[in-house]
């Protein structure tokens, strides 16, 4: 078993007014040799935008993206015809392939909205852009880990192009449960959102990340009512 720690104060940031923006990994003016991805993913961004502000339309290709909002409602516009409000308790995929444009501003114009910026690296490059938004309030258990993305388009919760899956969980004090991974050529981070979790006795805190992988499972134990997010991804693309 290997595992890294990445803790909330050790992350890249960014300040630009409109935008507090917090990198897991190397982004942008970030760039740290040693936080370049985690496997497959590569970016994780948690991301504040002021009300009314948003970024303005700008292209991506061959990356799956995944946007995840913890508080407000974002606004996502995009050259397929797209134009939705993605709000928290929902998740929303983009497969950029070939190539996409789109925008992302707050929907609001009195309240901040954060969110979670999620890029994937695909194992397919060049398909067809496709978009997909779901509400996760059906899937939602609490206490059990419920699955979120998977390869799998007839699968619960929304597919990409890679060999992953993300669970979600939403864990009261004391609640513990078991993770196997799907693959063994696959690794997990987990990031905490709330709270605190505990994974082979490393604490997490409020946005630390922790990466686990040869292994083919691990056990997480929520020292404090906990949520957080499990990204499982291959670790050799």
């Amino acid at each position: 078993m290997k595992t890294i720690l990445h803790k909330a104060d050790s992350r890249g940031h960014a300040n630009h007014g409109w935008l507090n923006s917090f990198h897991s990994f190397s982004f942008a003016n970030y760039y740290d040799p040693n936080r370049m991805n985690f496997g497959a993913l590569r970016v994780l961004n948690d991301d504040n935008v002021a009300a009314g502000r948003g970024f303005g339309k700008h292209p991506h290709s061959n990356m799956e993206i995944i946007s995840i909002p913890l508080e407000g409602d974002l606004k996502h516009m995009d050259n397929m015809g797209n134009f939705t409000v993605i709000k928290e308790g929902d998740i929303q995929v983009m497969s950029a392939g070939t190539g996409v444009e789109h925008s992302e501003f707050n929907n609001n114009m009195d309240s901040v909205v954060k969110f979670l910026q999620i890029w994937i690296i695909p194992n397919k490059e060049n398909v067809e852009p496709r978009h997909d938004q779901i509400s996760l309030s059906d899937l939602k258990v609490k206490n059990k880990l419920y699955q979120i993305l998977s390869p799998n388009p007839k699968d619960q919760g929304v597919w990409i192009h890679q060999n992953a899956w993300f669970h979600m969980g939403d864990f009261e004090k004391g609640q513990s449960e078991s993770y196997s991974l799907k693959s063994e050529e696959n690794g997990a981070y987990v990031f905490v959102l709330e709270g605190e979790l505990n994974i082979e006795d490393t604490t997490l805190n409020a946005r630390d990340g922790f990466g686990i992988w040869d292994t083919d499972s691990f056990e997480l134990n929520a020292t404090k009512n906990a949520k957080f997010l499990i990204m499982e991804v291959p670790m050799n693309f």
